[in-house]
Order: C-alpha cells, then structure tokens, then sequence
C-alpha cells in the first residue's frame, strides 16, 4: 500500500488497533491525494519501476497494489500484473483503474497467498512490509511464489525516518510500532507501522532465503523540481525511502525449474 505525500499528520498518539490502517474507510481520499503528490509519483513509484528494469512478458505480483497506480506503471511496460490488496475498498479503485479483466484479488500478507509455488518472475511490494510486525511468515510465502532467479522489489520507510520522527526517540535497535493519524478533509484516521533497524530487514530476507542484490536511496524524478521546488530539495537532501531487491536463488545446475 502505496504512502500518501501531502496529507496532513498529526504527532504521534495512541489508536485503537482494531481500527488502525483501515483503508476501505478512506479509500477514495486516500487514491485522490496519492495520484499526484510528490512521494509518490515523483519519488517512490519512479524508483520502484525503475528497479523493475525491462519487464515486458514478466510476471509480477502486486503485493499490495492498492489503487494500482504501480501496477498500471508495469502494465504499460508490457508486464503481466497480478494484484493483492487486504482492503476491498482500494481494490474496487484498481479494477476501476485497470479494468474488468484485471487479475485482482482480495489477500492478506499474513496469509498463504492464493498463487503456486513459482508462479511470479518478480514480486513488488511497494510501502508495504513496515505495516507487519515479523516480516518472516511474509517473506516466506513471497519466496515461494516466485520462481528461481526471481526478485521481490520492495520499498519500507527508511528506519532513520521511522526512529526520529517520535519524542522521546525510540531504541533503534528494537523493533516497535508506532502510530499516528492521516487526516483527510478535516476527519482523521488512526495508522499504525512498525519500525525496525536496517540489519533486522537484511537478517529478515536471508532468512527467508533471499539474497539482497541491492539496497537504494533514489533521488525524486527531477520533473518534481517545477512542480514542488521546497519540497523537492527537502526530499533531494533527507532521508525518506529505502529500497531493496532481493533475488531468489537459480536453481543448482541440473536441478528442475
């Protein structure tokens, strides 16, 4: 699930759980403010399909696709997309994006996922992974659908931004939830993240029996620079992202696909 640039925040409180990242109750505003704020169109999306690389003939999993801004991105280069969303409300959004022939499906990541053992060339979970307290059941599961050689492209809030943004300021070293309110037209709603430090993400896909191939720090699409001047020399210059790919082993040789 895509992050939503410009919506106001307020500082860090207690919510209910039960209610926390409830996207169905903000889906509309939520796609709306996201389409065109800076993160997003002119920062993560653009480093996410850019670390795709060539994707025409691939299939790719969604995780998380949200609206599908991402997934039309790829689409539009010739992939094969598949999209996962725990929230039906963004998934009607998607369909309506992409059509009545998507291949959309109602899943949560906490959950065995409806495909078969290989049957992605390329999983991206874009801002998604930080919403799950143990990324290891996760991980797994993205692991085994996709095949050899394959890669998951995934995009988290960079672990300096999560450690500073609360006073007091957290251990760096735990992993913690913290939790805050997106406020859309003047009502508010209650989000709730996990926090973790660098290696504890690294540790996280070896053991899930992937191998980090890289770990980025994109700039903004330099057409934001027009568009959003402050806000694109802030976001030239801190911390915001952090990217990876993590690919999963080929085969040994003379081993079956």
């Amino acid at each position: 699930m895509e992050r939503v640039a410009d919506v106001a925040k307020s500082p860090a409180q207690p919510a209910e759980p039960a209610r926390a990242n409830d996207y169905d109750s903000f889906a509309e505003a939520y796609a709306v403010e996201n389409e065109n704020g800076l993160l997003n169109a002119y920062h993560e999306r653009p480093a996410m399909v850019a670390l795709a690389g060539a994707v025409a003939g691939r299939r790719i999993l969604d995780a998380g696709c949200g609206s599908g801004p991402l997934s039309a991105a790829l689409r539009d280069r010739g992939a094969v997309v598949t999209g996962i969303d725990s929230s039906a409300g963004m998934l009607a959004l998607a369909r309506r994006r992409l059509g009545d022939d998507a291949d959309l499906h109602v899943a949560d990541l906490n959950d065995r996922l409806p495909f078969a053992d290989g049957a992605f060339d390329d999983v991206v979970a874009s801002l998604v992974l930080h919403y799950l307290e143990d990324w290891g059941p996760t991980l797994a599961e993205l692991r085994r659908v996709l095949r050899p050689g394959g890669r998951l492209i995934a995009s988290v809030d960079h672990p300096f931004v999560a450690y500073t943004i609360q006073e007091p300021r957290p251990d760096y070293f735990a992993t913690t939830s913290y939790t805050f309110d997106w406020t859309f037209n003047g009502q508010s709603f209650p989000m709730r993240f996990w926090r973790r430090p660098l290696h504890a993400m690294s540790d996280a896909f070896a053991a899930a029996g992937f191998r980090v191939a890289a770990i980025s720090e994109p700039q903004p699409d330099p057409a934001a620079r027009e568009l959003y001047p402050e806000g694109f020399q802030a976001l030239s210059t801190r911390t915001s992202f952090l990217f990876f790919v993590a690919e999963v082993p080929p085969c040994a040789a003379g081993s079956d696909e």
